[in-house]
């Protein structure tokens, strides 16, 4: 997969350094994954939540961080659309963001 961008990612790392591996190991998975369909994503990652509007949430570091894509899968490409606490995500609409 394409991911759009890794930038926002290392941005959000820079100021939470405790989430740096988990998601940079995140990114090297993804990375690697050829998802065509949710069901291929639930099959390695059984605990994402699969949103309307093509929308993916991955609990992070034990669910203390939520990072929400939104996936192309004809084109093979994941846009990060947010990366945040527990509480932070509470406050966005996770299907139009």
């Amino acid at each position: 997969m394409r991911i759009i961008s890794r930038k926002k990612l290392k941005d959000f790392w820079i100021n939470h350094a405790d989430i740096r591996e988990p998601l940079q190991a995140w990114y090297a998975d993804v990375k690697k994954a050829k998802w065509k369909s949710p069901t291929d994503i639930k099959n390695v990652y059984s605990n994402a939540s699969i949103i309307t509007n093509n929308r993916v949430v991955f609990n992070i570091k034990g669910n203390k961080y939520r990072l929400v894509v939104a996936i192309n899968y004809g084109h093979s490409i994941v846009y990060i659309r947010f990366i945040g606490s527990h509480k932070e995500y509470d406050q966005v609409d996770v299907s139009t963001i």
